[in-house]
């Protein structure tokens, strides 16, 4: 089966074998955490944008610095040969995947809290997870599954949702969730198929061209709330610096998927939301309450659980395959 992992066998076949959390999954975790929390911090960056330059044309800027910097990087240190990708369409679907996520997001953040934007969002690990075993063929511990409701129910705790108050808006990071949820099993699709700066060469030189066809339709149109001129220095600046942080957070990203599994990692981007929360408390002045702090918690706990190992998961073996 295309993108389908093999099973662990046991050494007794039809015997049932309690696993726990391997070094290589720790470690992608590690990397996973590490990753997700750096790209909380960019959010932000992007969110004092708001009013300033429109997001579809912060997107494009954003990738197009991106792209030019790590191919920079990629030239010098693998030279030309590097840039051949050996899945084009694959790679092109994660370009697609990851222009239209961070498209979705940056314009959910810009009319709506960077904590709601994001615990909607969260819906992505839920589908990385249903989608992982039937495309990629991973199988998902239990523990996972349970480390995954612990964490959502922190983050519904933290957003206390009313869509309907939220209105269209909502359906932004939505749209986001879904597209980072196939980013992150295209991501796994393509381990081994290159090095880590490869694949972020990859995925950032693919979302740009998209990115800025989409701003210059968007400008096209005549909408006023999509029309824009020269950006400010200012404004280059900050997504120079969240051009730096998200490369940074999607290799770390990367490399945590493909050491662990889209599944297994799945569950470390609630970090996110710890981050989302000290950086609004400090930049923008959203004070969390106590039901905040108290979903808060439970994310981490949730994180800490699933790092320590302690959950296990049965596997029944069948047969050589």
């Amino acid at each position: 089966m295309p993108f389908a992992t093999r099973s662990r066998i046991g050494s007794i076949p039809a015997a049932t074998k309690v696993e726990s959390v391997t070094p290589q999954e720790r470690a992608g975790l590690a990397y996973a955490v590490t990753g997700f929390a750096v790209l909380s911090v960019g959010d932000a960056v992007i969110k004092s944008m708001a009013g300033d330059w429109p997001a579809i044309a912060v997107a494009a800027l954003r990738f197009s610095i991106g792209a030019l910097g790590l191919s920079v990087l990629l030239l010098r240190s693998e030279g030309p040969r590097a840039f051949v990708p050996q899945k084009p369409w694959l790679q092109l679907a994660r370009g697609f995947f990851l222009a239209g996520a961070s498209l979705s997001f940056f314009s959910a953040i810009y009319i709506m809290p960077l904590a709601e934007a994001m615990a909607i969002g969260f819906l992505a690990p839920v589908l990385t997870q249903a989608l992982s075993g039937p495309i990629l063929g991973e199988k998902v511990r239990p523990a996972v599954w349970g480390v995954s409701l612990v964490a959502l129910i922190g983050v519904a705790v933290i957003l206390r949702p009313n869509l309907a108050e939220l209105g269209w808006a909502a359906l932004l990071p939505l749209c986001s969730a879904v597209f980072f949820a196939l980013m992150m099993i295209s991501n796994r699709a393509s381990a081994g198929q290159g090095s880590a700066l490869s694949m972020q060469v990859f995925i950032a030189a693919i979302s740009a061209p998209l990115l800025i066809l989409a701003a210059t339709g968007a400008k096209l149109s005549g909408v006023p709330a999509f029309d824009f001129g020269w950006p400010s220095w200012d404004v280059v600046a900050r997504c120079a610096v969240v051009a730096v942080t998200a490369s940074t957070a999607h290799w770390l990203a990367y490399i945590g998927t493909a050491k662990a599994g889209a599944s297994t990692i799945a569950p470390a981007i609630y970090v996110q939301m710890l981050v989302a929360i000290i950086m609004g408390w400090w930049w923008f002045d959203d004070v969390p309450d106590l039901l905040t702090l108290v979903g808060a918690a439970l994310i981490i706990g949730a994180g800490l659980f699933l790092w320590k190992g302690e959950g296990t998961s049965q596997s029944v073996s069948t047969k050589n395959d």
